[in-house]
């Protein structure tokens, strides 16, 4: 098959490695992809919200299969535009359309959506800029910490947790009357904050039925033990160790069933990837968001556990036969740990030479590229605020963290920052 993989970060440089490992590949284009991705496949230079553009290139191309990697173009309908196409509805598209990565796109909906199918989640109310003195109100009637969301996509810097009533009300001005975040903010959710430990769960589902993949612990904050800013990840551990069938039962019966079932029921076409961002209090789960893709970083922990053909994987999801399909899964535990530039997640340089040591592949890890670029003398410099993630394996967690920061150590760039307490909470889970 000739494949487009859409994206440039980690998550599209781990899809490109288990896609290469598949003997049903023929071709693999990453569009824009990183240096990464550029070992394994070829790099397009496309808007990847650039439909028409990239309908060219396809045909051009006689690609068989569209793998969508980030939100955006879900978010914008690139899965209608293709299957609606005359010229390309015979191309298989891996994402949902337009009218259910709303789930993603507006976080008001999926308020609204998991409220009408009774699926748990933190109360909440959602504002205008006409309702301004409402949501001062309502902020005054709830405990802190508050939680503001921007309804639409932010880049994920759109969810804003402040500890004072002083600072919420100043940032819910600032998102309201001020676009902050432009349009994404034009709605804001405010909403209770949940506490407990955070999980990831992914399913990959055809519309009609669904396979569940391994859980994992994310872990967001800047700063060891968990304090500092938000960021897009800085490392992730698959499966979580605390994740036991007692809890995963109440996930599927509570949270999974009933979301895929609603997303029937309201004629919402579904063919991809569903991350459930969860929040675990008292042995209960509880959905923070949903996700219309595979999360980043822990596309980087979860999909390397996979044994089938990704290609296999991805035929059933869009000839709607995942009821078919064995998903076989390794029985090792991953970790990541992600190597980002100084200043992130706030203001950073790009352009830092990247150094490897050449026995940095030998080293029992996976080397993900995720804000990468090269020059044109093949020389790798950064691209981004998160620039490189190590992913390693092995039967037990601690071995497996060991792995990953045992390889950083053949890594190099200025302003080279990682938090060193990946996973370490979660060893307490786990008997010997």
């Amino acid at each position: 098959m000739n494949i487009l993989l859409i994206g440039s970060g980690g998550r599209e440089h781990t899809l490109a490695w288990k896609l290469s490992q598949s003997p049903q590949l023929k071709k693999l284009y990453i569009a824009p992809g990183n240096a990464g991705t550029k070992m394994l496949g070829i790099n397009i230079e496309i808007d990847i919200n650039n439909f028409e553009h990239i309908k060219e290139f396809c045909l051009a191309q006689d690609i068989n299969m569209i793998v969508v990697g980030p939100e955006e173009p879900l978010v914008n309908g690139i899965s209608d535009f293709f299957t609606e196409d005359e010229q390309t509805k015979h191309i298989k598209m891996v994402g949902p359309k337009k009218n259910a990565a709303i789930l993603e796109g507006s976080k008001d909906f999926a308020k609204q959506f998991m409220k009408k199918y009774n699926i748990p989640t933190a109360s909440y109310r959602s504002f205008t800029k006409e309702s301004f003195n409402e949501a001062i109100q309502f902020l005054k009637n709830i405990n802190p910490p508050y939680v503001l969301k921007a309804d639409g996509l932010a880049a994920g810097k759109g969810v804003i947790i402040s500890s004072s009533f002083e600072q919420a009300q100043k940032e819910l001005r600032l998102m309201l009357l001020e676009s902050k975040f432009g349009k994404a903010s034009q709605c804001v959710v405010v909403e209770e904050f949940l506490k407990g430990i955070e999980l990831s769960v992914f399913v990959a589902t055809d519309g009609e039925s669904y396979k569940l993949m391994p859980s994992a612990k994310d872990y967001k904050k800047i700063g060891e033990n968990d304090k500092g800013l938000n960021t897009g990840g800085m490392g992730a551990v698959a499966p979580a160790p605390f994740v036991d069938k007692a809890l995963l039962d109440r996930i599927e019966n509570l949270i999974i069933k009933p979301t895929i079932a609603g997303l029937k029921n309201e004629n919402m076409d579904y063919q991809g990837f569903i991350f459930f961002g969860l929040m675990i209090f008292d042995g209960l789960p509880y959905v923070i968001e949903y996700n219309v893709r595979l999360g980043d970083p822990e596309t980087e922990v979860v999909i390397p556990l996979l044994k089938t053909d990704i290609i296999d994987l991805f035929n059933a999801i869009c000839d709607r036969k995942l009821k078919n399909i064995n998903l076989i899964w390794d029985c090792h535990y991953a970790a990541t740990v992600m190597l980002v530039s100084g200043g992130y997640p706030e203001n950073y340089e790009k352009g830092k030479k990247i150094i490897f040591r050449e026995d940095v592949n030998s080293n029992y890890s996976l080397v993900i590229h995720a804000g990468t670029k090269t020059d044109e003398e093949g020389l790798l410099f950064t691209n981004g605020g998160r620039v490189i993630a190590v992913t390693s394996f092995d039967k037990m967690l601690k071995h497996a963290l060991n792995k990953c920061y045992n390889t950083i150590k053949y890594i190099h760039f200025d302003g080279m920052y990682f938090r060193k307490d990946i996973g370490t909470d979660m060893l307490k889970f786990i008997r010997d």
